[in-house]
């Protein structure tokens, strides 16, 4: 009940036409036929009224729309006591404006969960007391001491203060491994801290810290997108001209006035006003039967016209996450035992390295050792007792301290080390990579199937690790070392239109906002990205991107179909109104024939069946080694 309420106040005229039917069935069945001729009447004229300053605003900003002619099919079936088809009349009207609104607005909450994931309480400390005080995170001044815990959000912008601490960034700068900061360093708001807790000194506000001008990034890119045109309404003035071109030469003619309202009663612009929405809506639900949020019928037709495709590297193209995928010992260890040392040790590491290095040992059904004497020094590496060993595990200059024979590890295009030293003796490395999504390769193919063939990255991500990854998957441009407000810059920059963006990261909520459609990896993505895109992936797919491509070109090329059917039978119907084969009535019922007809044409956008999901084998990109421990 309360959701009929809620549909009933955010669409009154579709809720008062529904009303009128149902009192004008009443005073009919209770005899008052007059009674209903009035109401149906008075009520479709006051209708038209309100479509009619509607229509004279749009024509203030120089915008001609479909309405007219709906306007002058109500007034004329009223005209000629057609009451029925003037209810008909405003019911497809009010209906189809509905289903294109709820198309086009089933989203506005774009700001809402980026605000909600904005850090609101700061743990600060009061200087030379160990005493922590909650306080929101807008209270805190340049200058306050800022406790953050393990796991926790970055509240504002400070420079470190403990020896060292490693941050997840990668929702913000797209790195892929978390940064290390030693003591002095800075760090940003909206980061992520590592397994151990940090100590900052604030050098911002929350207001004036970086995840807040992020914010203002995404509400000035939505801001300044232009609004869609209704598909309906390009076809206006054509069809409008001809229609009243043709009731005009009627009544001319014949010189019977009836002609020319019996011409516009089958003349209503129904199919154009109902189909497309039709269709939109189907393919919206065809795109959710694939894992894909479209939010709303407009952003399907610009996905039909697209031309550019955007890419972020990490957590899109890659998976986002490092994985082992190579142990190289050096003379006496295997690749066994050195992983199962390297591994035992790094137990006793906050690193995210560190949980890679153990996943992958225990993927092998290797057993690790536990100690009581371990320490980790902050943004280098662990020092373990192992039984009789002493195991070291961290950059190579953190290790080569302890074992001078230690030697950088050859690498190939962004790879990164883990370097191991045993006893005072190098005893090896691991390799950690970022491995390219299965289907990268062939979604770009996809895409360029589909007429999208200007392919662009932009990361924040060093250059030669980008330059890389675009060679892999066929990409012809790449950006590489940019910050949010670059990428929102530089998809301004590209001329060929409409740009898809496609990202997963905070840093990436601005310029998907900005792009002609942004497409969010919302399945393991940030909920700032998902809130500020066009189109949300639910599925850690990317082959879904190019789908929803292939949705949007089927349901414009569907919903044309309809327009143009409706176009075609509705002329022919004209014409046979023209020549007075057609009286009021029958055209009324005809007309609505036309509008079943174009209706069940524009459902078959719902009926495209779920496309098979692409799988490859995975293969492993080489990461930058800005961030790693090496």
């Amino acid at each position: 009940m309360q959701t009929l309420v809620h549909a009933a106040r955010r669409y009154p005229i579709v809720a008062a036409t529904i009303l009128v039917a149902v009192v004008g069935l009443a005073l009919w069945l209770a005899g008052a036929a007059a009674a209903v001729q009035w109401l149906f009447s008075g009520f479709g004229l006051f209708v038209a009224g309100i479509e009619a300053v509607g229509m004279a605003r749009q024509l203030r900003r120089g915008s001609f729309g479909i309405d007219f002619l709906a306007i002058t099919a109500i007034v004329a079936t009223v005209l000629v006591g057609e009451y029925l088809a003037t209810l008909i009349i405003v019911l497809m009207l009010s209906g189809g404006a509905a289903l294109e609104d709820y198309a086009v607005n089933r989203a506005k909450r774009e700001l809402n969960a980026l605000l909600k994931r904005a850090p609101q309480v700061a743990h600060r400390v009061r200087d030379g007391q160990a005493e922590v005080e909650d306080v929101p995170a807008g209270e805190v001044r340049v200058g306050d001491l800022i406790l953050v815990r393990p796991a926790e959000i970055v509240p504002v912008d400070g420079d470190l203060v403990s020896d060292g601490a490693a941050f997840d960034e990668s929702s913000l700068t797209g790195e892929s491994l978390p940064v290390e900061r030693g003591s002095g360093d800075p760090v940003l708001s909206g980061s992520i801290n590592g397994r151990a807790a940090a100590t900052i000194r604030a050098t911002s506000t929350a207001a004036n810290s970086q995840y807040q001008q992020i914010i203002a990034l995404v509400e000035e890119a939505s801001a300044s997108k232009a609004p869609v045109v209704r598909l309906a309404d390009r076809y206006a003035v054509p069809f409008t001209a001809v229609s009243l071109a043709i009731a005009g030469l009627a009544w001319l003619l014949s010189g019977d006035p009836t002609r020319f309202a019996e011409v516009l009663v089958v003349a209503t612009p129904c199919p154009l006003l109902i189909s497309a929405p039709v269709a939109f809506m189907g393919g919206m639900s065809r795109a959710a039967r694939n894992g894909i949020i479209v939010k709303g019928g407009g952003v399907l037709e610009t996905l039909a016209r697209a031309r550019t495709v955007v890419f972020d590297k990490t957590g899109t193209l890659t998976h986002g996450q490092p994985t082992i995928v190579g142990v190289r010992p050096e003379h006496p260890f295997t690749e066994r035992n050195l992983l199962a040392l390297a591994a035992s040790a790094e137990q006793y590491s906050s690193h995210v390295l560190a949980a890679s290095v153990i996943v992958a040992a225990r993927d092998r059904g290797l057993e690790l050792t536990s100690t009581e004497r371990a320490s980790e020094v902050p943004a280098n590496g662990v020092v373990a007792r192992l039984g009789d060993l002493e195991v070291m595990v961290g950059k190579l200059s953190f290790v080569a301290d302890r074992a001078p024979d230690a030697a950088a590890t050859p690498l190939d295009g962004g790879e990164l080390a883990i370097y191991v030293a045993v006893d005072g003796r190098f005893a090896g490395s691991i390799v950690a990579a970022d491995r390219l999504r299965d289907n990268a390769k062939a979604t770009i193919s996809a895409f360029a199937a589909r007429g999208v063939r200007d392919t662009v990255m932009l990361t924040g991500d060093a250059r030669p690790t980008a330059e890389h990854i675009a060679e892999l998957v066929g990409i012809t441009r790449v950006q590489a070392d940019c910050l949010p407000r670059d990428k929102v810059d530089a998809v301004r920059a590209i001329a060929g239109r409409p740009v898809i963006m496609v990202g997963d990261g905070v840093n990436d909520a601005p310029v998907l906002a900005a792009a002609d459609v942004g497409i969010a990896m919302g399945a393991k993505g940030a909920t700032a990205a998902s809130e500020s895109a066009d189109v949300v992936i639910l599925l850690d797919d990317l082959s879904r991107t190019a789908r929803a491509v292939a949705i949007g070109q089927d349901t414009i090329r569907i919903a044309l179909q309809s327009i143009w059917l409706g176009i075609a039978l509705s002329l022919g119907l004209m014409l046979l109104a023209a020549f007075g084969f057609i009286p009021a009535t029958a055209g009324a019922l005809s007309q609505e024939l036309v509008d079943l007809a174009t209706i069940l044409n524009a459902l078959r956008a719902i009926g495209g069946r779920r496309d098979a999901a692409v799988s490859a084998a995975s293969t492993p990109v080489r990461l930058a080694p800005s961030a790693a421990r090496t």
